[in-house]
């Protein structure tokens, strides 16, 4: 199994009600994106969207070559350990890692050690993985 080329990842939670406020105040760190429905907010390349819902988001740093499991704890590290927090902010807003897995061959592969799984299981969060194809290069 190679590795892979590039991971990307970002904590989430979606919801018409989410105040980013209450989330950023529960999980103890202020989002990369913190929006309520309707709202205004900047992409990374500046543009103005308006939230279809309310969405707060914190994203890691991209990896090259990938490593998911190192960016899920880099996600986690810094928030709350109260659990019950997590699993209530989870049922509510659907809490979520969000990764992508570029693929640099055909036969690529990733994993996540045990104790990271365990650490979204005790969080009430879901994996929610796109894997994207080998680029071609034949010209």
């Amino acid at each position: 199994m190679g590795e892979l080329r590039e991971t990307a990842a970002l904590l989430g939670f979606y919801g018409d009600d989410l105040d980013p406020e209450e989330l950023t105040a529960g999980l103890g760190s202020a989002p990369t994106v913190g929006v309520r429905k309707r709202g205004i907010w900047r992409t990374s390349l500046g543009a103005e969207k308006i939230a279809p819902t309310g969405s707060w988001r914190i994203e890691a740093d991209r990896c090259s070559p990938g490593d998911l499991d190192g960016q899920i704890r880099a996600l986690l590290e810094p928030l709350t350990r109260d659990f019950g927090v997590w699993r209530g902010f989870s049922k509510r807003f659907g809490g979520r890692i969000f990764a992508g897995a570029f693929l640099g061959s055909g036969n690529d592969g990733l994993k996540l050690e045990a104790d990271t799984i365990a650490a979204l299981a005790e969080r009430g969060l879901y994996l929610d993985l796109d894997i994207y194809a080998p680029e071609d290069t034949a010209e």
